[in-house]
């Protein structure tokens, strides 16, 4: 994968997470800006999604612990506990939420 290819996924996976948190029945908010996207929850606790452009990953900061996904065949995989991360974000949202919340995949 080139450069370009990483940030035009990284930059549309961010735009889909925005658009869904402006939908979400969950009095949730959000705040981007330079490769940071921070999902905020109304215990004002936060996910932190964080570009690692020379790596080609996606680091995922959450209220418990941290996670970096690479991608694999299409997916975006933890590198450490080889969850997918579609599975891992819905999982972790809604722990931190206290509710359940489904993210659609890309």
């Amino acid at each position: 994968m080139t450069d370009q290819e990483y940030h035009q996924l990284i930059d549309d996976l961010f735009i889909h997470i925005e658009e869904q948190v402006d939908d979400c029945e969950v009095d949730l908010d959000y705040e981007s800006a330079s490769g940071i996207l921070e999902i905020i929850f109304p215990d004002k606790s936060k996910i932190i999604f964080n570009k690692q452009a020379p790596l080609h990953q996606l680091w995922m900061a959450t209220k418990f612990n941290g996670h970096h996904f690479e991608l694999r065949d299409g997916s975006w995989i933890d590198n450490r506990t080889e969850q997918e991360f579609w599975t891992f974000f819905n999982k972790a949202s809604s722990l931190q939420a206290g509710c359940e919340i489904q993210w659609k995949p890309l």
